[in-house]
């Protein structure tokens, strides 16, 4: 390893422990205050406010460690190919969007602390120390990118991307204005270029609202800064970190482990019993994770050999894998209904009541298709009675958790962040039980404070976005939209469904959920249409998106986890995504008939 290479591991190290025990303070303090609020009738004074502090330091951690890798999201449109001139090009102006975005953040940052005063208003912090912080990400991200590069040897790669990226933040830091485009117009362009390309998300979000200046924006540097910490500074958001944190607990203390032995003893000798045990685990291990890659990543791992052992070939077995890791983002708890409910301001409570049904709904699909797609299964060993009791009195505890937590945020027992953070301590109690699952506990911390900077940073990177487009008119447009269609809540089901199956073929679904539905809800709910069910379809719609090409997110874990290339396992995919989108269609219709029947 070179001594750049070096430098950059320590970096890395650092950053990624900072992160972890960062996430162990936010969930001693929420759990603590949960705890005494509930048991003694008063919480501590400002720790809504710290912990919205601390999730903010979190991000800024977390930033430089996510242009890599899973957690940068790149969006591989294309083959990769080193030696093509394409790929050459394409890589030079990926790292020049990562970079041209860590120097927005640096110099975005620099300015807004320098312009910002005042006081926090229960801690006494200085205001200026939030976007301080967020400058010294973007430059910690420069140094990250530069001893990475330089580390593998890629000097000419850092030379050409640094001179591609001056020129990108030239126009604007010159003071070059043009009327050409709209500034949500040209910001759009910048992060198709982005998606193009296969730019980390994140960046290309930040480096879009920054080229709209060129095109009128009202966002000057300091203010894209402060609208960038503004959406990542929101008490909801905490319960992602926690959540993300109680899934990979669930997985190192073994408690995962008891969900498939009991999936396993309750459907494991049906037709296709191994198919609709893999099903059934993703059912019971949406109740606590919240997130597919990870029940994919684990899926993977955990059926792939036993699968291929009771005769499926290895792309049948890793469809059945991706597709019901579609699951996790459906059946609450959800990030994905909590990234939705942070975009639209739609209730938590109810979205994720209506993602329950919406889920067992998709579940009882592909159920029918593993059913009717199943092989000849090498028989297994029937469960006694007797051992399936003990293993259902195993896995209670675990899924129930998700039940109560559920019904704790849909009746206003507890918030969505607390209940969260009473997830994840639960969780650690399971996994500090087990003596072989303790070493796992701070990894897990580790992973996942950087996954949730990456969801965090994606989240605030879209607010000056969503700014741009409510500025130019897009919720008159949208209402416009809808009126065009008549008032014919079928129509514009069928037509916000179309759009987001094309969305839902490119984007990520946290980018999708940002981008549009801010601007499809009001068309919905201009016909009549409940928000919050419509807010349900636009998650299962995106979740759908998981499995098709040529992004595909859930194959291309399942993909990279398996070793089955991902052209294989798209084909293998259709019959259950064709169950998934049948149900969704019913689901859609559904909602549509109670808008067009049943509303007064």
């Amino acid at each position: 390893m070179t001594r750049a290479g070096h430098w950059a591991a320590i970096l890395q190290r650092a950053l990624g422990r900072a992160c972890g025990v960062v996430l162990a303070l936010m969930l001693a303090a929420v759990t603590a205050t949960t705890l005494q609020r509930y048991l003694l009738g008063s919480g501590f004074l400002g720790i809504e406010e710290a912990m919205v502090w601390l999730l903010l330091l979190l991000a800024c951690l977390g930033f430089p460690m996510i242009a890599d890798g899973a957690l940068a999201m790149r969006i591989e449109l294309f083959a990769h190919r080193r030696k093509s001139r394409w790929a050459a090009l394409r890589e030079t102006l990926a790292e020049a969007f990562t970079l041209a975005a860590c120097g927005v953040l640096a110099t975005a940052g620099t300015k807004a602390a320098l312009e910002v005063g005042g006081h926090s208003a229960l801690l006494g912090l200085g205001e200026w120390m939030r976007p301080a912080a967020l400058g010294l990400a973007g430059a910690a991200g420069i140094a990250m990118r530069v001893l990475v590069l330089i580390g593998a040897r890629r000097k000419g790669l850092l030379l050409a991307a640094g001179a591609v990226a001056a020129l990108m933040l030239m126009p604007v830091a010159a003071g070059v204005s043009s009327s050409l485009l709209s500034p949500s117009l040209a910001a759009l362009i910048v992060i198709g270029i982005g998606i193009l390309v296969g730019a980390p998300l994140v960046h290309a979000f930040v480096l879009a609202g920054y080229v709209a200046l060129a095109f009128g924006s009202m966002l000057v540097e300091p203010a894209l800064a402060l609208s960038l910490l503004g959406g990542i500074g929101r008490y909801l958001l905490l319960a992602i970190p926690f959540f993300l944190l109680a899934g990979g607990l669930l997985t190192i203390s073994g408690a995962a482990s008891d969900l498939v032995r009991f999936a396993a003893a309750m459907v494991g000798r049906r037709r296709a019993g191994l198919g609709q045990t893999v099903l059934l685990t993703s059912v019971l291990f949406s109740g606590v994770s919240g997130s597919s890659i990870a029940n994919a990543a684990f899926s993977s791992k955990t059926f792939m050999k036993p699968l291929t052992a009771a005769g499926y070939t290895p792309e049948r077995a890793g469809a059945i894998i991706a597709s019901t890791a579609v699951l996790d983002n459906i059946i609450p708890p959800s990030i994905a209904f909590l990234i939705l409910a942070a975009a639209t301001n739609l209730p938590v409570g109810p979205l994720l009541t209506g993602g329950l049904f919406a889920g067992l709904a998709l579940a009882a699909a592909l159920a029918v298709a593993i059913h009717f797609r199943a092989v000849i299964e090498v028989p297994t060993a029937s469960e006694p009675q007797a051992s399936r009791a003990r293993l259902a009195l195993r896995a209670v505890p675990v899924f129930g958790l998700g039940l109560i937590v559920v019904a704790g945020i849909r009746f206003g027992i507890v918030s969505p962040t607390e209940a969260a953070a009473l997830a994840a301590a639960y969780t650690l109690v399971l996994a500090l039980c087990g003596r072989h699952s303790r070493a796992g506990i701070f990894p897990a911390l580790q992973q996942a404070g950087v996954e949730t900077a990456a969801i965090i940073m994606l989240i605030g990177a879209a607010t000056p976005l969503a700014f741009l487009l409510a500025i130019d008119g897009i919720g008159p447009w949208a209402t416009g939209l809808a009126r065009s269609l008549g008032e014919n809540p079928f129509m514009v089901m069928i037509a916000a469904n179309l759009i987001l199956l094309g969305v839902g073929l490119v984007l990520d679904i946290g980018a999708a959920i940002l981008l549009f539905s801010p601007i499809l809800l009001p068309v919905a709910a201009a016909v009549g249409i409940d928000p919050v069910a419509f807010g349900v379809v636009v998650v299962v719609n995106l979740m759908i998106g998981g499995l098709t090409p040529p992004v595909g997110i859930l194959v291309q874990v399942t993909s990279a986890a398996t070793g089955v290339p991902a052209t294989r396992l798209f084909s293998a995919t259709r019959s259950y995504l064709a169950a998934l989108l049948l149900a969704l269609l019913c689901i859609s219709m559904g909602i549509a008939a109670h808008a067009a029947f049943l509303s007064p």
